[in-house]
């Protein structure tokens, strides 16, 4: 199952950033990728660190598990590791998916500069950030699929990463790129659940 997690994990990479940044780069011309993570210290740059610090450990987990890490108690067995399996495929396609909805306003890191088309239609409609929520999925799927310490800490390490991320970093730009739009929105559709964590219009 070790095998098969790292797997799933390295298609999951590829396709998310590898494939998609290549998709944008012919449709539009611009990869869609902004990766100056800001002044070192700043929000900014603890959020992009640790999303990359997650991205590592969620490789690391089933390498771990080749390496002969023990599971965690009582999440070794047969059925969490099938529904660890089926979540994850299901959060690999949902990722993808909701990547080609945001269509040219797709980007990886946000340009402060920078105005794209607010996205608000399809999973959008649904959560605010859909493609967080897919990987955060992935995540889980995985270290169902490969209990083990580092798999978990991958798992949390995304969670924080995705909250800071959203909160300190894109949240602001986009109230401050359109504003009364952003505001509506948010205030009737769940930050990365339906209904949960809406914000005042």
């Amino acid at each position: 199952m070790a095998w098969l997690a790292l797997l799933l994990y390295l298609l999951g990479l590829l396709l998310a950033f590898g494939w998609r940044t290549l998709t944008q780069w012919r449709r539009t011309g611009d990869t869609g990728l902004r990766l100056d993570a800001g002044p070192p210290g700043t929000l900014r740059w603890w959020a992009k660190l640790l999303f990359v610090a997650a991205l590592v450990l969620g490789s690391a987990g089933p390498a771990a598990a080749l390496a002969g890490l023990s599971p965690l108690p009582g999440l070794d067995n047969r059925p969490l590791h099938v529904v660890g399996l089926v979540v994850t495929v299901v959060g690999i396609g949902a990722t993808l998916a909701a990547q080609l909805a945001m269509g040219a306003s797709w980007r990886i890191g946000v340009d402060p500069d920078e105005r794209t088309t607010l996205v608000t239609s399809g999973a959008f409609g649904l959560a605010r950030n859909p493609i967080f929520t897919a990987m955060a999925a992935t995540t889980l799927g995985l270290a169902l699929m490969v209990p083990n310490a580092v798999s978990l800490a991958a798992w949390l390490a995304l969670l924080i990463a995705l909250q800071l991320q959203v909160r300190a970093v894109e949240e602001p730009y986009l109230i401050a790129t359109h504003g009364d739009d952003y505001r509506r929105y948010a205030a009737r559709v769940g930050r990365f659940l339906p209904g949960l964590g809406r914000i005042g219009a």
